[in-house]
């Protein structure tokens, strides 16, 4: 399991509403598409408004603790044609329990709570989408690899740059080459 932090909350062109999930490195992102009564009830808590009348989610929370409950870790456990699985982990003196839920409401708790959330590496692998940090950082983990290897232990082709008929080994990368015929009149 992977320790996970609600990054924001967003709505796509489509009206359909996103919560984003992201590690403590900001290098994994798990988008979750979730009702929009769900998302405000996120984005509320975390703009920390406060509303004359408990919303479902605080009056969720009130029941939790008022039967001697409290949310020790919401898990997100599976991906299953396209649908996200949660459990809350419940912890009392009398025993801890495990409730099904979706992982809108349970990330909802878990901010009311301050309840960590995990998500299993299997889902990560799934859903996850690379963020830029993480791409950055594997361009500039490929340019040291690269930068440790001597010129002759590369074939020419070794990135499809072929040497051209004019002999030279930039296969027309040039900077130059990047303006079009028509840019130049």
């Amino acid at each position: 399991m992977v320790r996970m932090f609600i990054n924001k909350v967003a709505v796509d062109p489509q009206g359909r509403a996103l919560v984003f999930l992201t590690d403590d490195e900001n290098r994994r992102l798990l988008p979750i598409w979730i009702g929009l009564f769900e998302a405000q009830a996120i984005a509320s808590e975390m703009r920390e408004t406060r509303f004359p009348r408990p919303m479902t989610h605080d009056l969720l929370k009130s029941l939790i603790e008022a039967t001697g409950y409290s949310l020790r870790q919401v898990r997100i456990t599976q991906l299953q044609e396209k649908t996200f699985y949660a459990i809350l982990d419940l912890q009392a003196e009398t025993g801890d329990i495990e409730i099904d839920a979706r992982p809108s409401d349970a990330l909802a708790l878990a901010l009311r709570t301050s309840a960590p959330i995990y998500v299993a590496e299997e889902v990560l692998r799934d859903a996850e989408i690379p963020t830029e940090k993480a791409e950055e950082e594997e361009m500039e983990t490929f340019r040291k690899l690269m930068s440790t290897l001597p010129d002759d232990q590369l074939p020419p082709d070794a990135f499809g740059l072929a040497e051209s008929d004019s002999g030279s080994s930039d296969a027309g990368l040039s900077p130059e080459s990047d303006t079009s015929e028509a840019e130049e009149e």
